[in-house]
């Protein structure tokens, strides 16, 4: 459950991560172009620093000249180091466009070092003129630097003048972003704060409007509130509130009236529903057997139509003594198959049975005549339309609790108003030569007899079968079935 008050704290929060977020977004592109102008900036430092570190190299070498003394050529040797080390960094700046430029520029630096030391050396050995030679042109190198300082800092100019425009074009898109994203910030959190206090307001509309139903008698109808915050737990206690007024009242009003009117007329129902079905064998259905069973004894052997013979009696005689009372799955597959034993010889090898059953499931309870009548069922719908017959498939489970049957066939299958009415316990006149035991009628006594709804389930579709699947619970729940057939 989320509090009001964690709501409110989320939404501060969201707040400050959102005014943290531009924040931090300015910051980094203002950085990243102060990067930029700071590494130009460089290069351009770089260049001058050569052109200071030549000029105090003649400048030392001119002291040198005229005072000869180890201090001033150790002071001339490190304005050489200085030199060599502006060249170092200059070499760094090499790109396309300067390249050719920053070559000469090199040699200049190389030619001045050099230079220097010429003039030192004939210094050195007295040759005068030589070294006021070499101190000329080492004056007139270090000019030349100077100049191609300028002409490298001039390209450098042109080639960064696009990237100076791309800067300011980049400058006013963040600015025109900057105001779009202020646009779409404002608007969004517009849309959250009116979300949000709606997320506090209704419920508590809501809340106020049932409370006001309430005081005007009105039980019936529920307290529905779409929160998940305190005021959820105090509708919730208030459906309570009018969930028990409201049973208390109608308690008073109907319970001993509805009660007594219930149960006789579900005894009565009952009652009149297992005596009719003892007597709703159809005459077709003998017939048929009948004749089923004189064209086998024509075509073939007695040995077969005494079994077909021995499987009619056996069937009859459970239709007609086992309805009135309860019987194991074992008695229903027997007889079940019994049944199958008289269709094969109808239907021949259009017809094909598979079972996969667990014996050990065997010993479950069931109202009788229920596997038959569904079984019947799938031989009427799906095997007997058909020039190519079908196959019924019963497999029977074990599921813990309960014990799973299922029958499915391969017909053209059952439209959905039909399983309604079925599932519904709906009168539905027999088609075809049947016993006359309905579907419906199964599914009300299996009802009746495990005193639960959900025993049995049919799933279909178009041209897709019909598959039955029966859940029968190890223990029944109710014993309403043997007081109704007590009764009788």
């Amino acid at each position: 459950m989320i509090g009001i008050q964690r709501k409110i704290w989320t939404l501060a929060a969201i707040v400050m991560f959102i005014m943290a977020s531009i924040w931090i977004m300015l910051t980094y592109y203002n950085q990243k172009t102060q990067d930029q102008y700071n590494e130009i900036l460089q290069r351009y430092l770089l260049m001058n620093e050569v052109t200071t570190a030549s000029r105090q190299t003649v400048n030392a070498l001119n002291i040198y000249l005229l005072t000869p003394t180890e201090g001033n050529l150790s002071s001339l040797r490190r304005g050489e180091q200085q030199l060599r080390d502006a060249q170092s960094s200059v070499g760094v700046l090499r790109n396309e466009e300067n390249d050719f430029a920053l070559t000469s520029y090199m040699n200049l630096i190389d030619s001045l070092i050099e230079t220097t030391d010429r003039s030192v050396m004939f210094k050195s050995e007295r040759e005068t003129e030589e070294s006021s030679k070499a101190f000329a042109e080492a004056t007139r190198i270090s000019r030349y630097i100077a100049e191609m300082t300028l002409q490298l800092i001039d390209i450098e100019l042109n080639t960064y003048e696009r990237f100076y425009r791309s800067i300011i074009e980049q400058a006013e898109e963040l600015k025109k972003l900057g105001i779009w994203i202020l646009l779409a910030i404002t608007f969004g959190l517009l849309l959250f704060t009116y979300w949000f206090s709606l997320s506090i307001t209704r419920p508590v509309q809501q809340l106020t409007k049932a409370a006001q139903e309430l005081a005007k008698g009105k039980f019936e109808r529920q307290i529905v509130v779409n929160s998940s915050d305190e005021i959820a737990f105090l509708a919730t206690t208030f459906e309570r509130m009018r969930v028990n007024i409201n049973n208390l009242i109608v308690e008073m009003k109907e319970k001993a009236r509805l009660k007594s009117e219930l149960q006789q007329s579900q005894l009565l129902l009952q009652e009149s529903q297992l005596r009719s079905l003892q007597s709703q064998i159809n005459p077709h259905f003998l017939f048929n057997i009948l004749d089923t069973l004189s064209k086998k004894a024509f075509l073939e052997g007695a040995e077969e139509t005494s079994d077909l013979l021995v499987s009619v009696a056996g069937l009859l005689r459970y239709n007609l003594k086992r309805l009135d009372r309860a019987v194991t799955l074992y008695d229903e597959v027997r007889v079940m198959r019994q049944y199958m034993e008289i269709q094969s010889a109808r239907f021949t090898e259009r017809l094909n049975l598979v079972t996969e059953i667990d014996e050990r499931c065997l010993a479950v309870q069931m109202p009788g005549l229920t596997l038959q009548p569904i079984v019947e069922n799938a031989v009427i719908h799906a095997i007997e339309p058909s020039e190519d017959g079908g196959t019924i498939t019963v497999t029977i489970a074990d599921a813990g609790e309960s014990v799973t049957v299922e029958i499915a066939d391969n017909g053209p299958g059952m439209n959905e108003e039909k399983i309604r009415g079925i599932l519904e316990e709906r009168d539905m006149q027999p088609e075809g030569h049947s016993t006359g035991i309905g579907f419906g009628n199964v599914v009300r006594r299996l009802r009746l007899f495990y005193g639960v709804s959900d025993v049995i389930e049919i799933h279909s579709g178009q041209g897709r079968g019909v598959r039955v699947l029966l859940k029968l619970p190890k223990t029944r729940r109710s014993d309403t079935y043997d007081k109704a057939i007590d009764r009788g």
